[in-house]
């Protein structure tokens, strides 16, 4: 397998591009938390309610990845119970497949799917970066991915918000994540979640669109 995953999943990376290369939205103005209507506030702490009361959780979707010249894409499936998630990484092109397992609280994690067998390190995104070339903050990303700040890091540098409440810009951790649009089923009384999804810090950069989410009981 080579080390970097640069002809990964083209066609699904074509297919997140297509979505990504939509006529624009008029941009809404960005508003710092104390600017928010207070009924706005109040809707985006009942969400988070719902969501903290829900810790098992799952979304699939299609992510593409770029960190300088090396990047890939493919779909995603995500799943979460509590802190402990598994993550299975698949380019339908090329058929490579991976599996990350890992826990928030202590950053390890378990690669499958490489040439060799498993690896095992103490930081799961290292590991992810340095077996495939893909770094995505999966420490993190549990809870960016919802639409909240990350309650295992440091307090973000910066959070703008929408009318609406809802996250629409977030600085935490060194990376810069970008609300692009959220997704209203309403089903089962499911509050608005994340849809498309950019996060960069500098150096990589990760688009993410999420075709589905499932939720666990209360």
């Amino acid at each position: 397998m080579s080390r970097r995953l640069g002809a990964l999943g083209l066609a699904v990376f074509l297919s997140l591009a297509g979505c990504a290369t939509a006529p624009p939205r008029p941009a809404a103005p960005l508003l710092e938390p104390g600017e928010v209507p207070v009924a706005a506030r109040q809707a985006e702490a009942a969400r988070r309610a719902w969501l903290q009361a829900r810790p098992d959780w799952a979304f699939q979707g299609r992510v593409a990845i770029s960190r300088g010249r090396d990047g890939g894409s493919g779909r995603v499936d995500w799943r979460q119970r509590e802190r402990v998630y598994e993550v299975r990484l698949s380019a339908p092109v090329t058929r490579q497949s991976w599996r990350l397992l890992g826990d928030t609280r202590h950053r390890g994690g378990r690669l499958e799917g490489l040439e060799g067998g498993p690896r095992e390190g103490e930081d799961a995104q290292a590991l992810l970066l340095e077996a495939t070339g893909w770094e995505i903050p999966v420490g993190f990303l549990p809870d960016w991915v919802r639409g909240v700040p990350a309650d295992d890091a440091v307090a973000p540098e910066s959070a703008l918000y929408g009318a609406d409440g809802r996250l629409r810009r977030l600085r935490q951790m060194g990376w810069t994540i970008d609300y692009q649009d959220w997704s209203f089923d309403d089903e089962e009384g499911r509050p608005p979640l994340p849809r498309r999804i950019e996060a960069d810090n500098g150096l990589a950069r990760v688009r993410l669109l999420v075709d589905r989410w499932e939720f666990g009981a209360p």
